[in-house]
């Protein structure tokens, strides 16, 4: 028996009303959270044209499946990831083609799970548990039949055949999740050998990968209880499925200082290095957990993997923005630069939120044009959050600086 996806009755009117014209199809993403007995689809969105295209139609001789543009469609996707809280990910990939197109409409959804998959686990600093699905789901619609044909790949073995899965609909899947949130001060301090883009990416990844398992092994308390166990998350109440009514739980995060636990040695390393990168700031986490008996160490690591990915993002947003404005003087700029802020926007009906980054130099109306891009979702200036992050709010503001001196650093690896 294959596995089964519980979706929002709303993921399935914006995917009805999708039409692929003869000759053309319609990609996109499906969003939501996966556990180890079911799935839930909060969220389904088509890729975005790029400028200057319109639908998507392939040349004469060409198949439109040959012809999507997988390089765009991974980029969506990776931004998607971004945009999502903890808890979230993107689960798979849909479809829409006319009827003639449908006979292998299979195989141009491996490839595309597949390389969504490899480009979104690149930028993946935290490690996947035992307990991480591994299936991915992909989605056949024919626009004009409306037929659905859902299928799941296991993206951790490239041979990996189609396997059935159900694909069911119910109202409000997601209205009375439990949402967890924190604060949480970052002071980090990464030494760059060399003054290379290439040198300060790998030596900014080395340095957060360190971290991240820092924050994995971290102790968390939520709602004042440690979260390690099996224990259910919200204990001693009854659950009643009419209820639409979300509990906001409090968690904080304790990172030792003892590497004892992260299961390596401490050994001291001198190493010469041409500057460091510092990542200071108060960054606001935010994660959903599904209400069907949750664990307690599950809703820990959906918040900890919130952690991981706001920081991380933040520094490659950084990086990927510095190297647009100063080219090969990349790494060899020296001083204080803000991060961009996380703000926060309602998805509609279903009352989760996504989150975008907003530079110094941006407004709401950025954001605002970015949720339409991104999520084909029309959020109102106003909607959008952005006092979670505000400098007023918090101690520090995010910030990176690069110190273009040479220095020799003592650190722990």
């Amino acid at each position: 028996m294959g596995r089964s996806y519980f979706v929002d009755e709303a993921v399935g009117e914006y995917l009805s009303g999708l039409q692929a014209a003869p000759g053309s199809c319609v990609t996109g993403l499906l969003a939501g959270q996966s556990s180890p007995q079911r799935d839930f689809v909060v969220l389904a969105v088509q890729t975005p044209h790029r400028e200057s295209e319109g639908q998507l139609k392939a040349p004469k001789g060409v198949s439109p499946l040959d012809d999507i543009d997988v390089e765009w469609v991974t980029e969506h996707a990776k931004q998607v990831s971004r945009m999502l809280p903890g808890g979230l990910c993107v689960l798979g990939l849909f479809l829409v083609t006319p009827p003639e197109l449908s006979k292998d409409a299979q195989n141009g959804l491996k490839r595309l799970i597949f390389a969504v998959e490899k480009y979104i686990i690149k930028g993946r600093l935290w490690e996947l548990s035992e307990e991480d699905v591994t299936d991915r789901v992909t989605l056949h619609i024919c626009s004009k039949t409306k037929k659905l044909l859902c299928k799941t790949f296991d993206v951790k073995d490239p041979k990996s055949s189609a396997k059935p899965a159900d694909w069911k609909y119910q109202t409000g899947i997601s209205s009375s999740w439990p949402m967890l949130t924190c604060s949480v001060e970052v002071d980090l301090q990464i030494p760059v050998t060399g003054s290379s883009s290439d040198n300060t990416d790998k030596c900014m990844k080395d340095g957060l990968r360190r971290w991240a398992k820092q924050i994995e092994a971290a102790y968390c308390l939520i709602n004042g209880r440690q979260a390690l166990d099996d224990s259910e998350l919200i204990s001693g109440q009854k659950k009643n499925p009419k209820t639409t009514n979300r509990q906001t739980l409090p968690a904080r995060i304790f990172v030792s200082d003892e590497q004892s636990e992260l299961g390596e040695r401490s050994s001291a390393l001198v190493q010469v290095c041409s500057g460091s990168m510092r990542v200071r700031g108060v960054v606001h986490c935010r994660a959903y957990i599904h209400n069907n008996k949750p664990k307690a160490r599950h809703a820990a690591q959906a918040i900890k993997r919130d952690i991981i990915n706001t920081v991380c993002s933040r520094v490659e947003m950084f990086l990927e923005d510095l190297c647009i404005n100063e080219g090969s003087q990349k790494g060899l700029c020296s001083g204080q630069q803000a991060l961009p802020r996380r703000v926060f926007a309602p998805m509609p009906i279903s009352g989760l939120s996504v989150c975008d980054y907003m530079f110094p130099d941006e407004s709401t109306a950025d954001v605002a044009e970015r949720l339409k891009e991104m999520l084909d979702c029309e959020t109102p200036e106003e909607d959008i959050d952005t006092s979670l992050e505000n400098n007023q709010c918090v101690a520090l503001a995010a910030a990176i600086a690069l110190l273009a001196t040479a220095t020799s650093l003592l650190y722990f690896s």
